[in-house]
């Protein structure tokens, strides 16, 4: 059988476009178990179709690929194989929890030590050794750019000294996609709400890398706003997983916080908003003396966060006539959301799936994923390509 990717078709020895029938090339190698787009006659003749930036690998039996996500301030790795998961490593940094949120250039330095000993962690879980990768893929973006480049650029050397592909990753995509990574996953469509400490958006997905923006958030993001929330009660860091434990004991009902809708017609988010209202409460108020008074301010600013996330991801389900939700990112551990928007699928006859916990932190697990979706198309990333800081999901 061929081994398709794209326009290009790859079957016992030759190389082929699939326009040939109009412009008339095609290549014969030696080798057809593993072709490159720059070789001699690896690009059509046709303008249009030019594959200077795919790489076409061509397998006769499986491909196993490297994911390294350095984003923020995790260090992680991982492997998959067949879009199968064999290891995913996670390191998190703790050198920022005395500041009360993550630094940019600890986190940087932290990357640069941890992530020789990750990788060879993830490999050794996977059973398998650097000669047996087929790719090695890297988020390129966004995140703190210095916390990028450590591990883009770690992938992109390791790539090059094993002669494989290299492939970039947009880090919303791994968050996107980790829902696939799950037997019970949801095919496509899908109508996914990614809700992390950098980004809240809700995307509409109708086949692989086939997505639109419907809505994010224009000042903080979901889980920038628990954090913040989290250091003005004493919590610590990181405020999510915190203030998530204390509003279990809390009433939500204690102080009404406000809930920003925006207008009807928009999908977009907003909760700046909530977290002053936060800082003015214990200005007019105090810090509450009690760990019952803690709690209850936990539970009040939980749900009037969740409320939001609720409400415009169902109205975005009935508009879009979307009938799968999933939810990711490392708010979408959240155990209130993950309940309440439960009820509401339930509710409204759509069925809702998320990642397990491991895949809803920053992973290398979800970056070998997407890479692994990649190649398998057929793209690949030249060396070139930079980090991004403010890379959009396109």
């Amino acid at each position: 059988m061929p081994w398709q990717s794209g326009a290009l078709t790859v079957s016992a020895g030759s190389l082929s476009c699939s326009c040939a029938g109009r412009s008339g090339w095609e290549q014969t190698f030696s080798n057809p178990s593993k072709l490159a787009a720059g070789s001699a006659g690896a690009r059509c003749r046709n303008v249009g179709h030019s594959v200077e930036s795919q790489s076409l690998f061509a397998y006769n039996d499986t491909m196993m690929i490297l994911g390294i996500e350095s984003s923020c301030d995790e260090t992680s790795a991982g492997v998959v194989r067949d879009g199968a998961v064999l290891s995913n490593v996670i390191s998190s940094q703790l050198v920022h929890t005395p500041f009360g949120g993550v630094v940019p250039e600890l986190a940087s330095r932290a990357h640069q030590r941890l992530i020789l000993e990750v990788v060879g962690e993830a490999l050794a879980r996977a059973g398998t050794k650097k000669e047996g990768l087929h790719g090695i893929a890297a988020t390129h973006g966004p995140g703190l750019v210095g916390a990028l480049l450590v591990g883009l650029n770690f992938g992109k050397a390791m790539a090059y000294g094993l002669g494989i592909p290299f492939i970039g990753v947009n880090h919303m995509e791994g968050h996107l996609y980790s829902n696939l990574m799950a037997p019970s996953g949801h095919a496509f469509p899908f109508l996914a709400l990614i809700v992390s400490g950098g980004h809240t958006m809700l995307v509409q997905v109708t086949g692989p890398f086939e997505h639109a923006v419907l809505g994010q958030t224009r000042d903080d993001a979901a889980g920038e706003a628990f954090d913040k929330v989290a250091k003005m009660l004493g919590l610590g860091y990181p405020g999510g997983p915190r203030i998530d434990a204390m509003a279990k004991r809390g009433n939500p009902q204690a102080v009404r916080f406000p809930r920003s809708y925006l207008n009807s017609d928009t999908y977009d988010f907003s909760f700046s908003g909530v977290k002053t209202a936060v800082l003015y409460h214990l200005r007019d108020n105090g810090l509450p003396a009690t760990e019952q008074g803690i709690a209850d301010l936990c539970a009040s600013f939980q749900d009037a966060v969740v409320d939001v996330l609720v409400e415009k991801t169902v109205r975005a389900a009935r508009s879009t006539g979307i009938r799968d939700i999933t939810i990711a990112g490392g708010v979408s551990a959240n155990s209130r959301l993950r309940s309440r928007l439960g009820d509401a699928c339930r509710q409204h006859g759509f069925r809702l799936s998320y990642p397990s916990l491991e895949y809803c932190m920053d992973n290398g697990a979800m970056i070998a994923y997407v890479g692994w979706m990649k190649l398998t198309r057929g793209i690949r990333s030249p060396l070139s390509l930079p980090a991004v800081a403010a890379l959009d999901l396109v």
